[in-house]
């Protein structure tokens, strides 16, 4: 007797009611209360971020309560500003952080690391690319209008290259997506979480709200952001166990897997790389020469440089890579 095709094979979806009939007569222990929680969270989570079920009506506080994170150099030209949430007053502080590590050199390039970001301002993150464009350019429509970029005689002119993940999220989702469409820089990573839109909630009987997204967000060119997500321009597939460990801390080891997939890695820690002895030029003659050798000359210790801990996160290896050859480049055409 032939079995029977499975819903995977025929391409059809059981009818609901049907299905729940069924449990609630024939399976043990099987409880209305207890199948309608398993129906909602099924449903919430097929919908991937078009539904949200909010406890108690209440967004969950954010991590942080800064917009921008850490700004520091790499390489001592590549800028650094991670960016936690896009809410009012981004611009600002990303203007304050580029404007911090430009005081000393000027910088070959800058790194805005939207990974773990979220937000559900869109203005605000329309306001951020405005600060890299020099004429007026259709940016965003997030249900409010198109919003553009505003002509002005002093725009930030640094490349730019965005870094996104899985955890990018909402208004984040839709600065990456911005920037990338208006020409600003590149987008570097995974694809992001797809839960960039318009949105309505609804009050339930249970106290909870029930974020439904309503509308998709529009980007100035009319393309419309999808469930999908925003793909990068390079794709870098890390683990995310592992992209946690070098959000936290870039000079880390997370893993055989993800060190060997960066050429220029060390599996050494920050603090053993700082204890590495650099052995010069005339460390070499000297011991060549026979006036000593590599740990001692004349009974004195040969001062030596402690070599500077090297970046092991992949995905922002790649982008520090590719801003200064960017750099070379346009120091060669000039």
């Amino acid at each position: 007797m032939a079995c029977p095709r499975s819903s995977a094979d025929s391409g059809s979806t059981p009818d609901f009611s049907e299905v729940r009939e069924l449990l609630l007569k024939h399976m043990t222990g099987g409880t209305e209360a207890e199948l309608n929680r398993a129906a909602v969270r099924g449903m919430i989570s097929e919908l991937k971020g078009r539904a949200v079920l909010l406890p108690d009506g209440k967004e969950s506080e954010p991590a942080t309560n800064a917009l921008a994170g850490s700004a520091q150099r790499f390489d001592g030209e590549v800028g650094y500003v991670r960016i936690n949430r896009v809410a009012e007053g981004l611009a600002n502080e990303v203007t304050k952080s580029i404007s911090l590590l430009n005081s000393s050199n000027a910088l070959a390039g800058l790194v805005l690391d939207l990974r773990y970001a979220d937000g559900t301002d869109y203005a605000s993150a329309a306001a951020t690319v405005d600060l890299f464009l020099a004429l007026e350019a259709p940016l965003l429509n997030a249900g409010k209008g198109l919003l553009s970029s505003r002509e002005k005689a002093n725009p930030l002119t640094l490349p730019v290259v965005a870094l996104v993940n899985g955890k990018t999220t909402a208004a984040a989702e839709a600065l990456a997506a911005v920037l990338r469409q208006a020409g600003v820089g590149l987008l570097i990573g995974s694809s992001t979480a797809g839960r960039a839109g318009i949105t309505s909630d609804y009050q339930l009987t249970t106290g909870q709200t029930l974020r439904i997204m309503t509308a998709p967000v529009q980007l100035g060119n009319a393309k419309a952001l999808t469930a999908e997500g925003v793909t990068p321009d390079v794709s870098v597939e890390v683990k995310p166990e592992d992209e946690a460990k070098f959000y936290a801390d870039p000079f880390a080891g997370a893993g055989r897997a993800a060190s060997s997939a960066i050429v220029t890695a060390s599996a050494e820690s920050k603090a053993d790389a700082a204890r590495r002895v650099r052995v010069t030029e005339a460390d070499l003659v000297r011991e060549r020469r026979g006036d000593g050798d590599l740990e001692t000359v004349a009974g004195e210790r040969v001062k030596s440089e402690p070599e500077k801990p090297k970046v092991n996160d992949p995905v922002l290896l790649r982008a520090i890579d590719l801003l200064k050859g960017l750099a070379v480049v346009r120091q060669w055409k000039s």
